[in-house]
């Protein structure tokens, strides 16, 4: 039994994932924003960071990454493992009643002019104009003082950054260059040049940015997807400083994640949403608790690309599409995950816990991921899209033309319907007329027929089915004719008469036909029942006779 669970182990059909390392006092307390594909070193920030990337800044050798981590209004890059440079979001545009203020309060009356301006200074507004709640809270001896102390500071507007990541300069390969790609609280999204660290573009989006996802080249086409506060995700694309698509959402989004041409959305209602790169929904699966983080899982060697969502429930779930396809079980809540090249593994997973813990794990290289759902829920063929071709130019005319004819057309058809309408009646009325449909139209004898041949020739065997459909009533007085070509044909008996028909009960009648040609020609023999005392038949048959072989074999 051993044997067998070993085997089945290392082949990967019961486990996936190679516990490498786990440390529950790692002390690392992080999100996924924060950690990034970079060699471990220790290095001393002056604030709290809001982001981590690594990037290339330049094409010479060796082609070391640069790391590039945003803190407040800063970003510190590091080369070589030591500081290299310095950048500082521009300062924004000071309210200029404010600045007035403050300008007038560097004269003797300065208290007083602050008191009778102060209800004007309105949003957007400095960090200075905070102080104005601890000036009301002033003794009136007290506010010349402190109006003393903070007049001869210059005053300043700046804003922080919310969220970083990177944009290839004009190539897509993995070691290109690239561009550092930056949002800011006052809804302003930059793009840097990365080796003189210039503005390169700027874009705003209608709310603060707070998570983002970058795609494409600087040089030929990009996406950013910024999902903002208000609960919305924006699209923007080149040359454009607004955003070019929108995408609402029914609750906050949690995290944002894109996976090929779609964009992977975790909401705070616990789901988990798929949307085109024009904000078209796809897809929605429920999650069985809240994200807490979401990250890409890239295999380009396999071809294989899922999305990685931690949960509450201390639960790690792997999705491609809209299909779960496996579950890893952690100790903690993950806060942070990050998957990619470790070492010489190229399938390395990383992850932090709520605790501050560090999980480490390494996929095995046997290990196969199916695309059934593992999940509850409808078959997978459910959610596979129609591959529908393209409209074509003459599908485009036709749609143009029925628009403009749409009465014509209306009109054309409901005549072509009652043309065939009448054809119809016309030929089911003459049907009854001359009895050739298989059953009777008369309601005192309701009758039904059908006709079989059987042999080969020149002797035929002739046998006609005849019931009585009536509920109750029994049928007599009945007889049977026959017509043909007395040329090709001869029967023993071409008249006789019918029994007693009961209701409901099938009476076969069977009679010899005799082929009397070696032409090899054939032609119809038509039956008629008849009724005593009437001259036109109950039912008409046409009974197409086979050409007879039996000559031919003589």
């Amino acid at each position: 039994f051993l044997a067998i669970l070993y085997l089945l182990c290392h082949h990967g059909i019961f486990f996936k994932w190679l516990d490498a390392h786990y440390d529950p006092v790692a002390n690392l307390y992080t999100f996924s924003s924060c950690i990034g594909k970079i060699s471990p070193y220790e290095n001393t920030l002056l604030d709290l960071p809001t982001g981590l990337v690594s990037f290339l800044m330049d094409q010479h050798e060796p082609r070391t990454p640069a790391i590039a981590v945003a803190s407040g209004p800063f970003i510190y890059v590091y080369k070589n493992l030591r500081p290299y440079f310095k950048f500082t979001l521009p300062p924004l545009e000071v309210n200029a009643l404010e600045q007035d203020v403050w300008n007038q309060a560097r004269e003797v009356s300065g208290a007083a002019k602050i008191s009778a301006n102060k209800k004007y200074i309105i949003s957007p507004y400095t960090v200075r104009a905070t102080t104005f709640e601890m000036f009301l809270m002033l003794d009136p001896q007290d506010t010349e003082a402190f109006v003393n102390l903070h007049k001869a500071q210059p005053i300043r507007r700046q804003t922080v950054i919310t969220c970083i990541g990177t944009l290839k300069k004009n190539m897509a390969d993995e070691d290109a260059v690239s561009c550092l790609v930056i949002c800011t609280e006052s809804k302003d999204v930059y793009i840097l040049d990365p080796e003189a660290f210039t503005i390169l573009s700027k874009m705003s989006v209608p709310s603060a940015p707070t998570q983002m996802d970058v795609t494409g080249q600087f040089d030929v086409e990009f996406r950013i997807t910024v999902a903002c506060r208000n609960g919305n995700i924006y699209i923007l694309r080149r040359d454009s400083p607004k955003p070019k698509y929108c995408i609402e959402l029914s609750s906050h989004p949690v995290g944002l994640v894109r996976m090929g041409k779609s964009v992977v959305v975790g909401c705070a209602q616990e789901t988990l949403q798929g949307f085109t790169q024009k904000g078209k929904k796809l897809w929605t699966a429920c999650l069985p608790a809240p994200v807490t983080t979401m990250g890409v899982m890239d295999l380009p060697t396999r071809g294989f690309q899922a999305v990685l969502v931690g949960l509450a429930n201390c639960e790690v779930h792997l999705y491609r599409d809209k299909n779960l396809i496996s579950t890893i079980k952690t100790p903690d809540v993950v806060t942070s995950i990050c998957f990619g090249r470790y070492g010489r593994e190229d399938g390395t997973l990383i992850m932090t816990t709520k605790g501050g813990g560090l999980i480490v794990k390494i996929l095995k290289r046997t290990a196969v991921f199916d695309d059934r759902d593992s999940a509850p829920g409808p078959p997978l063929a459910q959610s596979i899209r129609l591959n529908i071709p393209k409209k074509t130019k003459l599908y485009v005319d036709q749609t143009m033309r029925e628009r403009e004819n749409a009465v014509a057309m209306h009109r054309a058809f409901q005549m072509d319907l009652s043309r065939l309408r009448l054809a119809a009646a016309r030929a089911y009325v003459k049907a009854l007329e001359s009895s050739l449909t298989p059953m009777s139209s008369s309601l005192s004898e309701p009758l039904k027929m059908n006709a079989v041949v059987q042999g080969l020739g020149p002797s035929f065997k002739l046998t006609l089915n005849i019931q009585n459909t009536a509920a109750c009533r029994p049928v007599m007085n009945l007889a049977i004719s026959f017509l043909y070509d007395e040329s090709l044909y001869s029967m023993r008996t071409a008249f006789f008469k019918i029994p007693l028909l009961v209701p409901g009960l099938n009476y076969p009648i069977d009679t010899f036909v005799e082929c009397l040609s070696d032409k090899g020609i054939s032609d119809i023999i038509k039956v008629f029942v008849l009724r005593e005392g009437k001259s036109a038949p109950l039912l008409t048959a046409h009974i197409n006779m086979p050409v007879s072989e039996g000559l031919a074999l003589n």
